[in-house]
């Protein structure tokens, strides 16, 4: 076994939650951007906009990401929220993603629909609460 193919069967897991927490941590910063106007001043916006609405998912959404808490749908709904704010916001702008400065809502877009296909990783509130469950299942067995 090659070093490559023993770090990608061993580390696979656990880059996935670091991929998980950078993202998260990242998007997070767009909604505190659009909510609270920090770290940069893009808001605040009106909750009940579309703007407002984004943020929140953003926000909230991320921490729940962050964390790792119901991932697999919240990750879900934000490659959707993703998804539309590119072909809302960014497609009328050009069809190149460079060139209509889409690639950052394309490429988190495509990283949630992997988290949601491939869930948090272990390091994660859904990979703790799966584990006590297996434990308390095996113990009253």
């Amino acid at each position: 076994m090659t070093y490559w193919t023993a770090f990608g069967s061993h580390g696979s897991p656990h880059l996935l939650s670091v991929l998980r927490i950078v993202t998260a941590f990242l998007f997070m910063a767009h909604g505190t951007a659009k909510l609270f106007g920090f770290p940069v001043a893009s808001g605040p916006h009106a909750l009940l906009s579309l703007a407002g609405i984004a943020g929140m998912l953003e926000f909230v959404g991320g921490m729940f990401v962050l964390v790792g808490l119901f991932t697999r749908p919240v990750a879900f709904v934000l490659s959707g929220l993703m998804a539309v704010a590119y072909f809302l916001a960014h497609a009328p702008r050009g069809f190149w993603p460079i060139e209509n400065r889409g690639e950052l809502a394309a490429l988190y877009c495509f990283v949630f629909l992997y988290l949601a296909a491939a869930g948090a990783g272990p390091w994660s509130l859904d990979a703790l609460w799966r584990r006590d469950k297996t434990t308390k299942a095996s113990a009253s067995a």
